[in-house]
């Protein structure tokens, strides 16, 4: 296992970038969340910002399970060769269970020192996605780029 590197044999990736804002931006929808849902339970600031932890760790979670099944095959659709070659390989296990996860944790703590990161976040995470997606030939076309 690498430090950093593909994300075949590595616990981070350049896509830990990308975790790290989503995380940032998965905080925002969290803190809207606690606010808007939950606020008539006059939660303390403790509690939410705890609830909204949760919230971000169980979403970042659910999506590690999708993209699994994304890059293996399993979940195909309409376009699955396409999806399985663009996912380039399954990620490493410390990549998808520490590293990603650990950089969504960052993103939220940055959140919660720094609020308003939240719009440059998004911005990023968009932009990032539509770069890889519709421009880039596979999703670690960067990674392979800067590394090699």
């Amino acid at each position: 296992m690498l430090f950093w590197g593909h994300k075949t044999l590595a616990m981070f990736d350049i896509w830990s970038l990308q975790h790290f804002a989503s995380g940032i931006a998965m905080a925002f929808v969290a803190d809207l969340l606690t606010v808007k849902v939950f606020g008539k339970f006059e939660l303390s600031p403790a509690s939410r910002k705890l609830l909204g932890f949760f919230l971000v760790i169980i979403f970042a979670l659910f999506w590690e399970c999708v993209e699994h099944y994304l890059e293996t095959g399993l979940i195909s659709g309409a376009f699955g060769a396409r999806v399985t070659h663009w996912f380039q390989g399954v990620e490493h296990w410390s990549n998808r269970l520490i590293g990603d996860t650990l950089a969504v944790i960052l993103g939220w703590y940055v959140f919660n020192r720094n609020k308003y990161l939240a719009i440059p976040a998004k911005i990023f995470s968009v932009l990032w996605m539509g770069v890889n997606i519709f421009i880039f030939p596979d999703s670690m076309y960067l990674q392979r780029f800067l590394t090699w």
